[in-house]
């Protein structure tokens, strides 16, 4: 088991693995199921090797895995509780944030995401 220590830079380098508008979305679009680089670029409007980047990083921090099938590699979140802890920040900005509510996005709901990748 890791010192408390350890633990805090565990946590500290998720944080900042998650802590890209993009790598979010992606976060956002593989909570319903799997998908592949082309459709994650698509849905979060970057190009392919952008995509192909961001989820290396969040790879290499755990939030993700890629799995072949067949040939094409589809990515899927490590645990969905992912989401969950993402959506109870989401939750925090809303109650303490001084902007109107409006201008934040509902938990679990990231623009054009869901849709583009359905």
């Amino acid at each position: 088991m890791s010192t408390p220590s350890e633990f805090n830079q565990l946590h500290a380098r998720l944080c900042a693995a998650l802590g890209d508008p993009s790598r979010l979305q992606i976060a956002y679009a593989l909570a319903g199921r799997p998908h592949t680089v082309n459709d994650l670029a698509a849905a979060v409007g970057l190009r392919q090797s952008a995509a192909s980047r961001h989820l290396r990083v969040l790879r290499d921090h755990g939030v993700v895995v890629a799995r072949r099938q067949g040939s094409r590699i589809e990515y899927r979140l490590t645990d969905g509780r992912i989401v969950q802890a993402l959506d109870l920040l989401r939750l925090v900005l809303r109650q303490t944030h001084a902007r109107p509510a409006n201008w934040l996005v509902q938990p679990s709901q990231t623009p054009n995401v869901a849709e583009a990748v359905s």
